[in-house]
């Protein structure tokens, strides 16, 4: 009895250290991917774009189980003319934002953004720290609609924001069957500090992607500027923002990528994105 009892927990330790190999490997994969696309977007002479370029799903973490998301943005041509006064410009600056998140329940998430920018002379930024909460509302397995809501609060930078606290208010509602994903985002940025305006600023984001093949979707995103809620701006004064994207699944990896192009009053003319997802299971 005791030898077959010193077997059982030597094979339970064997599968447990198997599991741990299989985790640093996958996680070690992944920070040199990470690394290599940092390397490549270094490479470019480009502006720093915001530093999350997303469209929000019915996607969430099981209960128990973390996440981490890889947000790298570059913006290839755009405005190197601050907004505002203390505003850094963005001119060769690499936006890397690492996004932890965690499964509440079946139906809740919450997540922790930890902005960087790192500049082409090597100085390393932090731009804040922002928390979110996201729901889902809950579905029939043969339900292809979904709906839900994020909302997100944060402290800032003045090299990135004028308002040093900001929240965001993210509706979510989408369809997703076999073949189509669509997802539509009619976001509302509140600034929260005392010296800016308070009032909503609308800024809606719509995802559209088709099945190629398993695992790898492509599609558009877009993304606009539409000024305050109760006050909208002029046509020719919102900007538009649209993305070619392509999103792969594959060994446990998640990877969208995108190429965006600014339009009217786009701050940046041409961009590059990438998210690079991994569970950390």
């Amino acid at each position: 009895m005791d030898d077959r009892a010193d077997e059982a927990d030597h094979q339970v330790r064997r599968h447990a250290q198997a599991d741990r190999l299989r985790l640093n490997g996958r996680a070690r994969n992944f920070l040199l991917f990470v690394a290599l696309v940092s390397c490549i977007l270094r490479g470019i002479s480009a502006y720093a774009a915001a530093d999350e370029i997303q469209v929000y799903t019915e996607e969430l973490n099981a209960p128990g189980q973390f996440g981490l998301e890889q947000h790298l943005n570059y913006s290839i041509r755009g405005t190197q003319v601050p907004d505002y006064p203390g505003q850094t410009p963005p001119h060769h600056v690499l936006q890397l934002t690492p996004e932890f998140s965690y499964g509440l329940t079946r139906n809740l998430e919450a997540g922790l953004y930890v902005p960087f920018a790192i500049t082409p002379a090597g100085d390393t930024f932090l731009n804040g720290l922002r928390v979110r909460l996201k729901y889902i509302a809950p579905r029939q397995n043969d339900e292809d609609m979904f709906y839900g809501l994020n909302v997100e609060v944060g402290r800032n930078s003045l090299r990135t924001s004028d308002s040093i606290s900001t929240m965001e208010l993210r509706p979510i509602i989408g369809y997703r069957d076999a073949k189509w994903l669509v997802s539509f985002n009619p976001i509302l940025n509140l600034g929260l500090a005392a010296n800016v305006s308070h009032q909503p600023q609308f800024e809606p984001g719509l995802k559209l992607t088709h099945s190629v093949s398993e695992g790898l979707r492509g599609g558009f995103e877009y993304y606009g500027a539409y000024g305050a809620l109760n006050h909208p701006l002029p046509s020719n004064q919102r900007s538009h923002s649209l993305y070619v994207v392509a999103d792969m699944a594959k060994g446990g990896y998640d990877v969208n990528f995108g190429i965006g192009r600014g339009f009217v009053n786009a701050a940046d003319t041409w961009v590059m994105k990438a998210i690079i997802g991994l569970p950390l299971e």
